[in-house]
Formats: structure tokens, C-alpha cells, sequence
């Protein structure tokens, strides 16, 4: 199973764009599900709502931090290494979705937001970009981190 498939089989049961994404690598970065799934659940819908960056770029770049990132402040290299893996993961993203922002995916305003929470029926992943979105940002993570 891709990851993809694995990130739309979480997202599918209910949970955000965020954690599905996380959640599908969680064997990956040496966590449980569980942990993943809490670690990533204030990240969907663009931050806790807020409609900022994409929910499912979050938990890719999570995941990134979790394969890729540093943790000596004084490891410039490895920071540097990080931050390229990352802009280059947003940039196929934005090629792929048109855009990294949650409202901008969803054709909302500044300010504005979608009626939520809403019931998940199949009308619903064929109108809303997330379920494109989870498997998209997935299938980037697994392109760059699991060579």
C-alpha cells in the first residue's frame, strides 16, 4: 500500500488533513498512530481552522522534520538540508493544487470559512479538494523522504 493510500484510508475514517498525512508515516518516524494522529490534530484546516497553511502540507512537513530535521541549533548544514527538502515538497505541492493555503484550496476569503464540520459522503471528497490534497502531500513525502 502507498502512502497515499494509507493517508486516504485515515483521512476516509474521519481524521484531518493533517493527521493523515502524519499518521500514514507514523511506522516510518518511529511513532504509534496514536501518538501521530495527537501530535497533527491542531494542524488541520489550515491551523486549528484559521485557514492558513494546508492541513495536509503541515503533516508532510512534519514528516520531513521527522526524517530530515535537526536538533543541534548550531547544525546549519542539516537546518539548510531541511529547509530545502521543505520549500521543494510546497513547491510540487503548489504545482499540483494550485496553492499551499487551506482557504485558497477552498475558495474562500480572508476571513472567510466553510460551513464545517460536514458529513463525509463520496459528494463530499469529489467536491472538496482535501482528499486530493492528503494523497497529494503524501505521495510528495514519500518521493522525497523514502528514496
Amino acid at each position: 500500500m502507498s502512502r497515499a493510500d494509507k493517508a486516504e484510508e485515515i483521512f476516509r475514517k474521519g481524521y484531518n488533513c493533517s493527521q493523515a498525512v502524519f499518521a500514514a508515516f507514523a511506522d516510518v518516524v518511529g511513532m504509534d498512530e496514536e501518538t501521530a494522529l495527537k501530535i497533527a490534530s491542531p494542524f488541520g484546516a489550515g491551523i486549528g481552522k484559521l485557514r492558513e497553511v494546508c492541513g495536509a502540507v503541515s503533516g508532510m512537513t512534519m514528516v520531513a522534520g521527522m526524517m530530515q530535521g535537526y536538533n543541534d541549533p548550531k547544525d546549519f548544514d542539516q537546518k539548510a538540508e531541511v529547509y530545502r527538502i521543505v520549500h521543494a515538497m510546497a513547491e510540487e505541492f503548489r504545482q499540483r493544487q494550485d496553492g499551499i493555503l487551506c482557504r485558497e484550496l477552498l475558495g474562500l476569503k480572508p476571513g472567510e470559512d466553510a460551513q464545517e464540520p460536514q458529513v463525509r459522503t463520496e459528494e463530499y471528497y469529489h467536491v472538496r479538494p482535501c482528499l486530493r490534497a492528503v494523497r497529494d502531500a503524501a505521495d510528495i513525502a514519500e518521493k522525497y523522504l523514502l528514496k
